[in-house]
This record gives structure tokens, sequence and C-alpha cells, in this order.
């Protein structure tokens, strides 16, 4: 079931590719009479390079094989069945994890026929799948009519014609034009605003509805690309920090001299210490990065992705993170089996580079009531973030970042002198992570809130929660309260008074949030504006902004979402386009989620703004879609998604599934720019923080749509 998903997962990544843009296969057939009326059908698929066409014959859980189907007909029988000539490649496929059998640049099938009659014609239909080293195409179908003359008579046997049933694409290239940038831009000086031509490959054959959906597929990899590229880079900064403030805690940084002295002493001489010292260091990294693939085994792909919306995994990653801060404050400590680090301290004790291993291991294991929180907080992130390689790549900057002190200083050994000595400050260092442990487990908790409409946990919950956690984490650095562990605090260092300005000055800033404030700074942690109940600051926007979008008529799903900005959209789509239609306006769909904190950031930050504000309420029809709402549909709107194969029973469910069949993309917030017809007018786009870009986005839609 694994490979079955994965193929499907490699599939639906390409799906938009298959709208007569991508063929790289073209079937032609041929047929030769033989003796006593049996007739050769010759069936050739010709394939670009690159590309791999598979076998008939392939095991369970491959990709899916080619096969052919004929029509039955009394004008001639079938003999045996259809024959690969041409040389098929079997090789091991990393992919689909088992060996796959394929044909490159032609493939060529035999099918022997008995005829009835001196000519006729035989219906068939192939069926098959195409990958290259990236990306695969959906399944797809080709007929195919083969017309046949026997030898009755046992004639001398000739060739018909080739006939040609899947013609090539013919590409060509046009200029798209496209808006350029420009600030301040609006009402009738949109008809002039200039534009850049950006060259784009066409097929002249294909309406132009199907080319603008190629020309928003030509660039959907890329931003795709672009988008899980940022996600890992986040995710390895993460876990390049958390593994620096790994080894500030208690149990690791006692341990540095020890280890760098134990490397500079038990060494014949000082280049042989530094080569054990990166060998440990090395080995430290090879371990926590074999800790975070394992966890995208276990997982997989699909699992991984799907964390972020999921309300039962963000209910237990609150309550995971609740336990790792309960640790920090000193409640109970974590680790793992005392026989684990004695039978590693054992193996460590043993010459050469297995021993230094060992080591390393021992330090992991020995580590783990200080380390274990900062990595699950870590894995939590990873896994929710969507990125296949995510818990390897934040296990990867973890692991590097508390390699790389043990391996400088074995170097600079004399650098350890400029180093603060242990102390009661270590245990502050841990207590600190503590109170953002269960700050970042709200975040959780809120999205679980905000997908099953519990409304328990508003925006001055929420708020109040995060000033009293960050008011007490001021009061800690500043000595007013203490833990059990912590040791009597006689002064206050200069780094310690800088940080508690810094945390108490947060906890100020984030006040007038209780009335209404956006507090831009953090907006996509908050839950959204609209469950504000004392509310102060969106009652002023849309003042003086008239709209015929803006009248208060009953629409549906309106009783469980609620727009942000006094703005005022639809939640369904086939409403929204209605809609739009009656008053000819463009639309403008909002792919976003509960638990999407861009969007929330994109809310705050960009559509406040007067002018963006202004077009949106003016210009366009607004659709929001919440992907990972978790309202049941009614039952009579179930189905079988064609898609997916899933069934779709709620509301989110049904969107995210639009969105991915539609427009390729699973990514939020995703905004569609739609006119008369279902094709984007322009390329579709996530999130744009810059204003004006972003207002240009807006600009060039509504340019296109009334060209």
């Amino acid at each position: 079931m694994k490979k079955i998903a994965l193929i499907l997962f490699m599939v639906f990544l390409t799906l938009a590719a298959k709208a007569q843009i991508l063929e790289p296969v073209s079937w032609s057939s041929e047929s030769k009479p033989l003796e006593n009326g049996l007739v050769e059908l010759i069936i050739t698929a010709d394939i670009e390079k690159g590309w791999h066409l598979y076998s008939q014959h392939m095991d369970e859980g491959g990709p899916i094989p080619t096969s052919f189907s004929f029509d039955k007909n009394e004008g001639f029988e079938l003999i045996a069945e259809v024959e690969e000539i041409s040389k098929v490649t079997t090789e091991f496929d990393e992919l689909f994890e088992m060996d796959v059998s394929f044909f490159s640049d032609r493939a060529v099938f035999k099918q022997i026929i008995q005829a009835k009659n001196q000519t006729g014609v035989v219906s068939m239909m192939v069926t098959f799948m195409v990958c290259d080293d990236t990306q695969c195409l959906p399944p797809n179908e080709v007929a195919m009519d083969i017309e046949f003359e026997a030898d009755l008579t046992k004639s001398t046997p000739k060739t018909t014609e080739v006939k040609k049933t899947v013609e090539e694409p013919v590409q060509t290239t046009v200029k798209v034009e496209k808006a350029i940038d420009k600030s301040q831009v609006e009402g009738p000086e949109i008809e002039n605003l200039p534009v850049a031509s950006e060259e784009l490959e066409v097929n002249p054959s294909i309406s132009s509805e199907e080319n603008s959906g190629h020309l928003a597929d030509q660039n959907q990899k890329e931003e795709n690309h672009s988008e899980e590229e940022s996600s890992v880079w986040g995710i390895f900064i993460a876990g390049f920090l958390g593994g620096f403030a790994a080894l500030l805690m208690p149990c690791i940084f006692p341990m540095l001299p020890l280890t760098v002295s134990f490397f500079t002493k038990q060494s014949e001489n000082k280049a042989a210490g530094i080569g054990k010292a990166m060998f440990y260091g090395v080995s430290i990294i090879v371990i926590y990065v074999a800790l975070g693939m394992l966890i995208t085994v276990l997982f997989g792909a699909d699992a991984l992705n799907s964390l972020s919306t999921n309300g039962i995994f963000n209910f237990l990653f609150f309550l995971l993170l609740v336990v790792f801060a309960a640790s920090f404050f000193g409640a109970f400590e974590l680790t793992l089996p005392h026989s684990w680090s004695n039978k590693l301290d054992q193996k460590s004790d043993k010459e050469g580079v297995l021993g230094l291993f060992f080591m390393a291991a021992t330090l992991s294991i020995v580590s783990f009531s200080c380390t274990g929180p900062i990595i699950g907080t870590l894995l939590v992130q990873a896994a929710s973030s969507g990125a296949y390689l995510g818990p390897a790549v934040g296990m990867f900057g973890f692991s590097l970042a508390l390699a790389i002190p043990f391996t400088l200083f074995a170097i600079f050994p004399s650098w350890m002198k400029s180093l603060p000595k242990s102390g009661g400050w270590l245990n502050s260092v841990k207590v600190v992570l503590g109170f953002l442990e269960l700050a970042l487990a709200l975040k959780f908790l809120s999205n679980v809130d905000l997908a099953y409409h519990w409304d328990l946990f508003d925006r001055e919950v929420f708020l109040t929660l995060w000033i009293v956690i960050f008011g007490l984490m001021g009061l800690y650095l500043l000595g007013k309260i203490k833990f059990a562990h912590d040791s009597e605090l006689t002064y206050l260092s200069v780094p310690r008074t800088f940080l508690s300005i810094i945390v108490l000055a947060f906890t100020i800033y984030m006040v007038p949030g209780l009335w209404g404030a956006p507090l831009k700074a953090i907006s996509a942690f908050l839950p959204p504006q609209h469950t504000q109940d004392f509310d102060l600051y969106t009652s002023s926007f849309g003042s003086g902004i008239s709209s015929v979008n803006q009248e208060k008529e009953p629409r549906k799903y309106a009783d469980l979402f609620h727009a942000p900005l006094n703005l005022n959209p639809f939640f369904d789509y086939e409403e929204g386009i209605a809609y739009a239609a009656k008053v000819k306006k463009p639309v403008l769909i909002d792919f976003t989620g509960h638990a999407c904190v861009n969007c929330r950031k994109m809310e705050a930050n960009v559509w406040s703004d007067p002018k963006v504000l202004k077009t949106l309420m003016e210009d366009y029809v607004l659709i929001q879609l919440y992907v990972d709402d978790k309202t049941e549909l009614p039952e009579s709107e179930w189905k079988v998604s064609e898609f997916s194969g899933k069934t779709i029973k709620t509301i989110g469910a049904k969107w995210s599934d639009f969105q991915a069949a539609n427009f390729n993309s699973n990514s939020q917030p995703y905004y569609v720019v739609l006119g008369d017809e279902d094709t984007p007018l322009i390329k579709p786009v996530g999130a744009i923080y810059d204003l004006d870009k972003y207002h240009n986005y807006l600009l060039e839609g509504l340019k296109s749509f009334n060209e």
C-alpha cells in the first residue's frame, strides 16, 4: 500500500501536465497478412527521450503495466496474447523500491488474429503509464482502429499503410503579456499599466482555455519546488538553533571540556586528537540524522504531509509539548533505559573509530533528558511541515550545531578558557526553554479548536495565556520566581538583564491585542482576528468603501466561517462563481486553512493595507475555501474523489481535493484569479508579503479580466 500511495503521490504532482501538454508517447499501428488467414498486428509506441513505458508484466505494487483490450468482433479471433517484441530493460527503481521492466525510445508489440473475412477493422484500447526521473503521468488510454487485409487464399504477404492514432502535439512560442510591478496604480490607470512580454510554449491545436492551464502548469513545478525548499531551509535553521540550545543544557555543557580533554590527552599527537574529534563529530551527525530518517520511513510522505492539518495529531502534539515543558521545569526527567547507556559505554572503551562512534552514541543516550524535549519539538515541527525529508534535515541541523563545538574546541583547546563555568545558569536555560515549549504548545491546541469549531480558544484566551507565560518568564529571569532545582541568584548578569528586558517588553506589546490591536509581528501565530469578542480594530475597516460585494445577504457556511477585515466573501465555490457572473466581476479564490500560519500573516499584514483592501472589496468577488475544516458534509454530498479515490466527507476534504484536482497544488495560502471560465486568468500564487507586488498581482488579474 505504501508503494501504491507513493505512485499516486507522484502522479498527482504532475496531473496538470497531462492536459494535452505532456504526451511523451505516440502510438501507431500496422497490419501484415500471414498464411491461412492469420494476420499480424504491430502496435508501436514511440517514446520521447528520458521517458519510460512500462512492460505488461509487472509485479503488484509497482507502476501501472501496459495492457491491451480488444473489442469483440465476429470478423476475427485473437490468437494467444500480446507479445513484446522490443528489448525490455529491468532495473531496480528507488522510487518504487522494486525491480521494474520498461521500454525506452520505442516499444513494439505484436498480436496475432485469425481473420474470418478478407478485410476488417480491429478496435482496441491500450492503457499505459509513463514516468521519467522526476515525475509520473497519470495512466492514460488510447483507442485504436487497425484496418487489416487477410490472405484467405495464401497469397503473398503485404503490409498496409501505417495509421497514426495519436498525433504529436505541435509546440510553438507565443508572447504572453505580464504586468510589471508598479506601486500606487488604481482605477482607470489599470488600462495603462505597462506590460512585459514573456515567451512561453503553447499548443496551437488546443483551445485557449487549455493553453491558459498549460501556462499555469509550466510554472507549477518551479513554485512547488521553491515552497518545499523554503520549508526545508526553515526546518534546518530551527534544528541548528535547537542544537545550540541543547549545547547549553546541563546534561551536555559540562561534558564539553571533559570530552575535548580526552581527545587531546589520549592521542599520540595533536593531529591524531583532531582526527578523533572530527570523527566523533561526524558520528554525532550520523546518529541524529539516522533518527530523522527513521521517522521519515515510519510515517511516509503522505502521512507527514497530513499532520499539519490533522486535528488528532495537533492535539497529541499539544500534549507532548506540555509534557516536554513540565520536564524542563523540573517535574521529572525524560530518560532512556540505563541498560542502553551502560552497554554503549562499555563498547566505547574499544580502541579505534568504533569506540569513538559508541562514545557519540553514549552522549546521545545520556543527554536525552535535556535534548529529548528539544528533539521532540523539532520533530513535531518537521513532521507537521509536510516536507518529506523534514525530520532528517532537522536532525542534520541539530546534530551539526551539536558537533561543531566539540570539533572546534579539540582543534583549538585554548578556546576552552573563554567558556563560562558550569553552574545554575544552565538550569535557567532549561526553564526558559520550558516556557517557550509551553507557548508553542498553545498554537497546536488553537489549530484543533479552529478546525473543529469548538470556539473555546479564541484570540483573547490565547493572548491572555501568552501574556501570562512570557510575563512569568520575565519574572523568572529577574529572579522573582524560582523552581526546585534553581540555585540562588545573587545578582543579575548582563545577558540575563537584556533578555529579561526583551521578554517583558514583548509581554507588554501583546497587551493591546486584548482590545483588538493587530499585533502584526506575531499575527501568524495567533487565532484569526474574527475570533476576538471585543475588537476595536476591525470595525474601522471598509469605511468609505462601497461595493456590491458587501451586501449582507445569507451565504452558505457563513455560520461556520468568518472573514477578516470586514470582508464579505463566499465560502462555497459554486455560490461565489454564480454571484460573480451576476455582478460581472473577477473571482479571487483564497485557498486557506485554520492552521495556516502564512494565511493569517497575509490577512493581517497585506490584506489590511488600504489599497489592497479597497481592491478586494470593490473589484473582486472573494471566495475563501478552508481546506482543513473538519465539519462533516451532509451525507447526500459525500462522494468518492475522481482525483484521489478517497471518500470526501468533510468541508475541508472537499476543498482540498478541489484545489489539488483543478490547480495541482496543496499549499496554503494559494490565490487563484478566475474570469468567466474556470481557467485562471493569470498564474496562481502563494503568499506575497510585499504590499506593492501583491496589489499589482490583483491589478494584473483585473486587467486580464477587463480585456
